[in-house]
Parts: structure tokens; sequence; C-alpha cells
């Protein structure tokens, strides 16, 4: 992975994967599942649009990208709405080991980026991220997705999302959504949410 490929897609605008506004699909998740406020990590988060949403909501957020471009953005968007969100540049493929275990994490496309590379290395990662009982939404593309190959995001299907996830994870709900519109799409693209939670154990939550 290059982090001077992925600033490039930040370097003239805004990227396509961004909609400029918190994902829909999060809110709706964070709400019905009553997911309770504290750590939470997001992977692949961009120029931070949901870390300060999810910052705004009481969550005590970190924040990892790829790029340091994004992650400068993602510095300043959280200075203009005055909350305090941990932004870091890391790989998510190989990670410091200077985190503690996120009861929650939330990755939006970083998923389907980065198992093209290596899967195994992506669910290491999140082992090393939790603890058992942890839970964790992934929204990812889905296989059964109409657009033509090298348009949206890559795919996954429902049966590499089982090998690639369990039995490390449970997966708790796995439902087709369509991605918020980004700033290129005419029609949004199907989609995966995926609701994880960490096996071996009960509901992860911190005391605070």
């Amino acid at each position: 992975m290059s982090g001077i490929k992925w600033d490039a897609h930040y370097q003239s605008g805004t990227p396509p994967w961004e909609s400029g506004q918190p994902s829909s699909e999060l809110q709706q998740v964070i709400a019905e599942d009553q997911i309770p406020r504290g750590r939470v990590i997001d992977l692949g988060c961009g120029t931070g649009i949901n870390s300060v949403w999810l910052a705004q909501q009481g969550f005590d957020v970190t924040g990892i990208d790829f790029s340091g471009l994004a992650i400068d953005k993602a510095r300043e968007r959280a200075a203009a709405a005055g909350v305090t969100v941990r932004f870091l540049q890391a790989d998510v493929l190989n990670l410091p080991d200077e985190f503690e275990p996120f009861p929650f994490f939330f990755d939006r496309g970083c998923y389907h980026a980065v198992r093209r590379i290596d899967a195994q290395v992506y669910v290491r990662t999140l082992e090393r991220l939790t603890l058992p009982g942890s839970l964790g939404l992934l929204l990812t593309g889905n296989a059964k997705s109409s657009h033509k190959p090298g348009e949206g995001p890559p795919v996954v299907s429902e049966a590499e999302l089982h090998a690639e996830l369990e039995p490390t994870f449970e997966i708790v709900r796995l439902r087709e959504f369509h991605f918020d519109l980004g700033t290129h799409d005419d029609v949004p693209f199907l989609a995966w949410s995926c609701l994880v939670r960490r096996a071996g154990g009960h509901p992860f939550h911190e005391h605070r």
C-alpha cells in the first residue's frame, strides 16, 4: 500500500466514497442497537466525517487512515466541530503496538480495500484491537451489486464475509443497504452492513 497513492485521492477534492455527511447506516445501527458510549476506533477514517459524528454522540474516538493528507483534513474537521478525536496516520495491516482494546470498532470501506492485499492480516489486526465481546460494524461493497467492474467500491460476497471473519468474529447481523451517494455517484451502490461480535465472551463494556 502507498500513502502517496491514497493522498492523491484527497488532493483533487472530495474522493468518491465520501458523501459529506455521516454514514446513515452507522447512525441507524448506533440508535437501534443502542451501542454503549465508550472508546471506538474508526478504521480508514478518511477526512473524519464519521469520527467527528461519533465524538458528537459521546464516544471517545480514535481514527486511523493510511493517508496523511486525509488525517490533516480530519484534524481540521474535528477542530472546526469543537470535538476531540485522536487521529493517527497508520497502516491497518501494520499497526503500532500502542492501542488498548476497544469495545467497538467501525469500518466504512477499509476492509473491502485491504482484504485484497491480505484478509487474514486484517482480521488479526481486529483481534489485536478487541477483546471477546467487542462489537464492530463493517460497511462493505456487496458482490450482488449490478455496477460494472471498476465502478464503485470493491465488493465482497456473503460467503467471503463468513469465511474471512469467522470464527474470530460472530456475525450478529448481516443486511443489505445502499451506501450514501458520494460526490460523483448517480445511483447508490449496494452494500453489506455487517455487525459482528468478537467470539468467546459476553458483550465487552468498559468500566469508566
